[in-house]
């Protein structure tokens, strides 16, 4: 089954009222996801694979005007993190960089929802393509993907 219809069987299972939309353009990006959706970078749920020393992944849900906070970051994790490779990224959700969301992924791992998201009504998460995303209130993503909240990141 390819990623678009696993994420929509997946999201049809979860919440039927979540529904894909799919672009001609790439979106790939916060930025070109931003330009196809017409709204703001920071409305752009991007989702960061990061893996500690021991090799154990955790995923970041953020909007795409933020950055992760070193500092912030050692609330969930007692071990310093990296961004796994395009390779891991692949291996662990299933999905290419580019297209990662936060849902139906291929091997389960924590995810991590930050406050940065709880500043708008709703966010725009990719599904599972560089030409996909999906409209969510972050009670929806809460729901959806079973994350815990948390504030890991500095905003502009």
């Amino acid at each position: 089954m390819c990623a678009i219809e696993k994420v929509k069987q997946f999201l049809y299972s979860k919440d039927p009222t979540v529904k894909v939309i799919e672009f001609e353009q790439d979106t790939s990006t916060s930025y070109l996801a931003a330009q196809a959706l017409g709204t703001e970078v920071a409305q752009i749920a991007k989702s960061i694979l990061l893996k500690d020393k021991k090799g154990a992944y955790l995923l970041i849900v953020s909007t795409g005007d933020a950055r992760i906070d070193n500092k912030k970051i050692k609330q969930i994790s007692s071990t310093r993190l990296r961004m796994a490779s395009a390779d891991e990224v692949l291996e662990v959700t299933g999905f290419p960089i580019g297209g990662v969301c936060p849902f139906a992924l291929k091997s389960q791992v924590p995810i991590y929802l930050d406050d940065s998201l709880r500043r708008f009504p709703v966010v725009y998460a990719a599904a599972g393509t560089a030409n996909t995303a999906v409209p969510v209130s972050f009670e929806q993503l809460t729901a959806i993907t079973g994350g815990s909240w948390c504030d890991v990141t500095m905003v502009p």
